[in-house]
């Protein structure tokens, strides 16, 4: 069992409610919730501060307690509070472990946690065993054990788990959405997506600037640096999939009457990293001679129980633009978000594409057409304004969230999938069912609400 879990399992808070019968929480309740919403931050650096930003634009809800072993995010963190004239929140910043206490004394309800990748799952164990409602951050998993962790903590205790892909709530994602619900592409077949980032001057930065042009990682960079690149050293697989991945599973109903059944992976050689520190520092600085394992770009495709073709590409450490590379191919057209382009037969000109605005603006989901005004000015576009709305509000129920722990064991298994595809020389690997069967009869509720 790696360190991180078995740390966590000799000072664990223990198992809450332990006679739940598996699986009853899929349609039950924690703690109804009458006005405030004390929410705990685990991690507050800059996702965590975003987080917090969003929760400020929450009626009845406070942020009452933060974990950060970071002086410099934490005094980050309270200058926010500060701005607003609002009562600071609990600091627990006492070593990497601090969060136990936070968990066991803080007056919280609910908990965010956006902290490095590797305490993802521990952290969200030791929530949900706590009795806190649970928002986890996105990434990949490390192992599929550690999936099945997420999913056993929480059919032992009742706790809900939200998993807080923030691209379900893209304005375009739901447009698309919508029109594959109204059957504007007919029936499904393909889908593409992915996370496709320049992120070269993320993973290398000194700290000079906001995303610095150093080429530091580790205990001597900044931020992200300090932790993400060490990934793209010892890993090789699609470390980042749920961007990418989560919009399309909405689309064609993952765990929803629907569920992946096999992944095949490959890997391109790694030379972006590299290449870069040379460019940057030139052959003689000490991290022109790290090996990175990461292949630049990671292919990886997914087939489900109905028959669709999910394509997946994870794409960060070579020049590029932004894009997730969204693509919704049906029997009666297909959108694409690099082209912004659709093609709807009998609508749209023969073997001709369309631009794709006037679709997405005449099929605006109700979220949107209801709320985009609001939502403008929030982070990543407005929709972080969404992703935290849905948060509060099914935190204030105690019921259980449209992207639920399910989707998270799911999402997150790509990533050791992968891994375990890329070493085997691109063999298929069988998906595991973290539903145990129950993908056949779930209600299909993600963004139906007004």
């Amino acid at each position: 069992m790696p360190l991180d879990r078995r740390r966590f399992f000799q000072t664990s808070l223990g198992t809450l409610a332990a006679s739940v019968v598996p699986g009853a929480a899929s349609a039950g309740a924690t703690n109804f919730r009458e006005g405030e919403l004390r929410v705990g931050i685990l991690g507050s650096g800059f996702r965590g501060q975003s987080h917090i930003r969003e929760l400020f634009s929450q009626p009845e809800v406070r942020v009452t307690a933060i974990a950060d072993i970071d002086p410099r995010m934490v005094e980050l963190t309270q200058a926010l509070f500060d701005e607003r004239k609002l009562d600071r929140p609990e600091v627990y910043d006492r070593g990497p472990e601090d969060y136990l206490r936070l968990l066991a004394e803080a007056p919280v309800d609910a908990i965010i946690i956006a902290t490095p990748w590797r305490w993802h799952t521990v952290m969200a164990v030791a929530a949900m065993r706590a009795g806190k409602y649970t928002g986890l951050e996105v990434g990949g998993a490390f192992s599929l054990e550690e999936c099945w962790e997420l999913v056993q903590a929480h059919e032992a205790t009742g706790t809900h788990l939200f998993f807080l892909e923030n691209v379900c709530y893209r304005r375009d994602v739901m447009a698309v959405l919508n029109m594959v619900r109204q059957g504007l592409f007919g029936e499904l077949v393909y889908l593409e997506g992915g996370y496709q980032h320049d992120l070269r001057a993320v993973k290398f930065n000194d700290g000079k600037s906001a995303y610095g042009n150093g080429v530091e990682f580790g205990d001597n960079a900044f931020h992200e640096a300090r932790w993400r690149t060490r990934h793209s050293q010892h890993r090789n697989g699609d470390l980042y999939p749920t961007h990418g991945l989560g919009p399309v599973a909405t689309m064609i109903d993952i765990n929803r009457g629907n569920r992946f059944v096999g992944l095949t992976s490959t890997a391109t050689k790694s030379r972006g990293l590299h290449k870069y520190i040379v460019d940057q520092a030139g052959p003689d600085h000490p991290n022109a001679s790290v090996a990175f394992k990461l292949g630049d770009v990671v292919t990886t495709m997914l087939t489900t129980a109905n028959g669709e073709v999910i394509v997946l590409h994870h794409d960060t450490n070579l020049p590029r633009p932004y894009s997730l590379g969204f693509r919704v191919q049906g029997t009666e057209g297909l959108w694409m978000d690099v082209n912004e382009s659709i093609h709807l037969e009998g609508k749209s000109p023969a073997h001709q594409w369309e631009k794709a605005a006037p679709y997405l603006e005449r099929y605006d989901h109700p979220y949107w057409q209801q709320d985009g005004e609001v939502a403008a000015g929030a982070g990543h576009g407005g929709m972080d304004y969404f992703l935290i709305r849905d948060f509060v509000r099914f935190a204030k129920a105690g019921t259980r969230p449209p992207l639920d722990v399910y989707d998270g064991a799911t999402w997150l298994a790509v990533t050791p999938l992968s891994e375990q595809s890329i070493v085997a020389g691109g063999t298929l690997q069988q998906f595991p069912d973290f539903t145990r069967g129950r993908w056949m009869d779930r209600p299909d509720d993600f963004a139906t609400a007004g």
